[in-house]
């Protein structure tokens, strides 16, 4: 089992159509199998129990009768072959590829036992051991069927994704507006989605503005204001409002369809931790024959009787299974990588991802990364008293509504903020290169650069000047009233994120194609350990280079598409502010929601992720240096003696404790 197929193929064809026979299908295929064969089996093992002259002793009966010791070889016979077929199935595949392992094992262990047990029936001098076989048998089944139950619900996750999609959308066609089947959806389609419904396909708001719930695919609690020209993302959760959008992608192009490879992949790459598990678990299969078979020949020699010998060699090689060792890391893969895409976090490289415990630096593309990307009013200076902040911003947001340029719609949706009310502007006018002039109420306004002001030699001789950020004056019948400030604003959360970065000793650099006062003013304002100002994205790489050969360990954060060179070189590559596009080739990475938090959210679910692989690694193997001692007989003298159902119990608990360890990291915060 621990050589589980990880691929799963759950599609959508044009947004909702589903493979019938994906990985998960064959998995619960399989759970089903071994649930019906461990309760098959147990029934049976009630009455081999009760044939055992052993447990007759034990519970006081006594049930005999002729031909009993053949009814008892008879059930035991179908609980071998029943029971114990998909061990036998295992063994075949792994001796086909030349990988011993667990199912190698099980399939000697119960096949010495059931050979040797049968001998004893039909004349061989010794004893039998068919309760031992039987409990040995559905104590694997049980075993088994916990651990496929763990992996199949990790990957349930992959499924759970695929069907955020609704099943209809409202298609506008000549403003008639007709329900239809995702299916038929066509790109560039225009969609309605009305006040509560789940966005039917990836597109862009064409009219509304709407606050949208992306929480199921970002991880992002809130929901997050979505204006005209904003994407939105299929599967996402519309709020009150009724938006128009058109399509953007379907089907195999859309965004959770990426996310589904992205993660299906991941699941089934291995990292440098898993490979090392592997190695171990090949290893721990050679030391249980190796271990097996001296058991057995020093207790042929110096035992009481050849039934003994073969008891405690069937003993050491159930316990030393690496059957918890196989599930250790994969489970702990699945269940990472499920919940890190739930939360926003989309892992493509998966030895990167377990290497965010090493980071030392981290450097920030400043622009849609610690910034937001966009234009908006930093502050608001007013010389004449007898305008407010409001007043200004209504007055600029009319003189600004029929413009494109990045700097209106900042204005703008300040204005829209602040409640500013519709004025009607007359005679508007473009003054080429330095802003715009319109007519209010009979007063001349005019929006217009620094240049202007000093060209027309108008008074702002007591104005102090931010040149951090794009200066707007605002000027009412030739006298300057207001300086409006733009920049593109610091996220909120990039403060959050770089105190915590820093808390944890790791040193927080910015590299940026501005200038070097707007790069210092960013850097300042957050606390920077320092910047890189005016730098072009090819020259970004040299950077990372100088700083690994200062010997820091590098995590770069950037937009994924300039700043390609640069996640390339770093030792992890983060893609941030992709929003829909995942296509990051050189990113190991992708954070969805473009929050820096969510470096500091990597960072410290990568190091969760690392350390529940190491505590599975220890369970796993630490509690062989006990058991196969104890299997082999060194404290019989003490008269502790592990039997094989014992044998095989321990081995089925130490691999529960790792899947439910690695189930434990769903109560990590990401």
């Amino acid at each position: 089992m621990h050589n589980m197929d990880k691929h799963m193929h759950s599609k959508h064809e044009h947004g909702s159509e589903k493979q019938s026979h994906t990985h998960a299908n064959h998995h619960e295929h399989m759970l089903e199998d071994f649930k019906q064969r461990f309760i098959v089996s147990l029934a049976v093992t009630v009455p081999v129990l009760l044939l055992s002259p052993l447990i007759q002793t034990f519970l006081g009966l006594e049930i005999s009768f002729a031909g009993d010791i053949y009814l008892l070889w008879i059930l035991s016979s179908f609980i071998f072959i029943y029971g114990g077929k998909p061990f036998f199935t295992g063994f075949f595949n792994e001796f086909q590829k030349r990988e011993p392992g667990m199912m190698t094992l099980i399939a000697l262990a119960i096949s010495v036992a059931y050979i040797y047990s049968s001998a004893v029936v039909f004349g061989l001098a010794g004893k039998f051991f068919f309760w031992e076989l039987v409990t040995l048998v559905d104590i694997m089944l049980i075993g088994h069927y916990i651990e496929m139950k763990s992996v199949l619900r990790a990957s349930k996750a992959l499924e759970k994704l695929a069907e955020l999609l609704p099943d209809n959308a409202h298609l506008i066609i000549d403003g008639k507006i007709t329900d239809v089947n995702v299916s038929k959806l066509k790109k560039d389609d225009l969609i309605l989605i009305k006040a509560g419904e789940k966005v039917p396909a990836d597109a862009i708001i064409a009219k509304g503005e709407i606050y949208i719930d992306e929480s199921v695919i970002t991880g992002e609690s809130k929901p997050v204001l979505k204006r005209e020209g904003d994407n939105v993302i299929g599967g996402s959760l519309n709020g009150d409002s009724v938006f128009e959008a058109k399509v953007l992608n379907l089907g195999d192009d859309s965004y959770l369809n990426k996310v589904i490879s992205l993660v299906s992949n991941a699941q089934s790459s291995k990292s440098k931790t898993q490979r090392l598990a592997d190695v171990a678990a090949k290893w721990l299969t050679f030391i249980a024959i190796i271990a097996g078979l001296s058991t057995f020949s020093y207790w042929f020699v110096y035992g009481p009787d050849t039934a003994f010998a073969i008891e405690r060699m069937v003993t050491v090689m159930v316990i030393t299974c690496p059957h918890a060792l196989g599930l250790a890391i994969p489970l702990v893969s699945a269940v990472s990588t499920s919940i890190s895409a739930k939360n926003g976090l989309l892992i493509r490289n998966r030895t990167a991802f377990e290497n965010a415990r090493k980071i030392t630096t981290v450097v920030f593309d400043k622009t849609g990364t610690l910034t937001e990307g966009r234009f908006g009013v930093n502050s608001v200076n007013i010389f004449d008293e007898s305008f407010d902040e409001k007043k200004i911003i209504e007055i600029a947001a009319n003189l600004e509504k029929n413009s494109e340029h990045p700097v209106a719609r900042a204005i703008i949706n300040k204005g829209k903020e602040m409640g500013a009310s519709d004025f009607e502007i007359t005679d508007f006018k473009v003054i080429k290169g330095e802003g715009i002039e319109g007519v209010l109420n009979g007063d001349l306004i005019k929006l217009v650069s620094h240049k202007y002001v000093v060209n027309n030699d108008i008074d702002i001789k007591d104005v102090k000047t931010d040149e951090s950020g794009t200066l707007v004056y605002v000027i009412i019948n030739n006298k300057a009233v207001a300086l409006i400030n733009l920049a593109d604003k610091i996220r909120t959360d990039s403060f959050d994120a770089i105190t915590k970065l820093k808390n944890a000793g790791i040193k927080c650099w910015m590299i940026t194609g501005d200038n070097e006062k707007i790069a210092k003013d960013v850097s300042d304002k957050l606390g920077l350990d320092g910047f890189f100002a005016e730098v072009l994205p090819h020259e970004k790489m040299e950077y990372i280079k100088e700083f690994q050969e200062q010997g820091e360990f590098v995590a770069m954060t950037g937009d994924g598409i300039n700043d390609a060179p640069a996640l390339a070189q770093a030792d992890i590559g983060i893609a941030i502010g992709s929003g829909t596009d995942i296509a990051a080739e050189t990113a190991d990475i992708i954070l969805v929601d473009s929050n820096p938090k969510n470096v500091v959210s990597l960072i410290t679910f990568g190091k969760a992720t690392y350390s529940k692989m190491l505590q599975n690694l220890f369970w796993a193997t630490g509690y062989n240096v006990f058991a196969i001692p104890l299997a082999a007989g060194v404290l019989i003298g003490y008269g502790i003696l592990v039997s094989p159902a014992l044998g095989a119990f321990l081995m089925s608990i130490s691999t529960i404790i790792v899947a439910f360890n690695a189930s434990l990291l769903k109560n990590k915060k990401v």
